[in-house]
């Protein structure tokens, strides 16, 4: 028999109880860029590929990410500007390079103002 706890299900990898409860919250209130990348990858509009959204991983969220090519795509707003947080990415990025996943980055403004490119960017990926 299968346990229905999703902490057990290995897509989350090993994610906690307050981090899935913190993903919930952050898909409420998703970012404008956010809303709009997602209703462009949203129902495997992407040649088939499901991707879920703000999906815990570890101990982290990932802004969207697709299980089948371990992939998590990234919005990065201003404050990834910031050399604190640009530490930060990068050590997340390596946390989750160990786990077979991969990562890439588009920004705010990408994502707003040249979302035909950012899907290419996906696409090219998924090939």
């Amino acid at each position: 028999m299968t346990s229905k706890n999703p902490l057990e299900n290995p897509i989350y990898f090993g994610a906690n109880a307050d981090t899935l409860q913190k993903a919930s919250e952050l898909r409420k209130n998703m970012t404008n860029s956010e809303k709009l990348l997602w209703e462009k990858i949203r129902n495997k509009q992407l040649n088939g590929y499901k991707f879920r959204r703000q999906h815990t991983i570890s101990n982290f969220i990932a802004d969207f990410y697709c299980h089948r090519v371990k992939l998590v795509i990234e919005i990065d707003g201003g404050y990834h500007n910031n050399e604190e947080q640009k530490e930060y990415d990068i050590g997340r990025t390596v946390e989750l390079n160990e786990l077979g996943i991969t990562v890439i980055r588009f920004t705010n403004s990408e994502v707003e103002n040249e979302i035909e490119k950012v899907i290419e960017a996906i696409k090219k990926y998924l090939e």
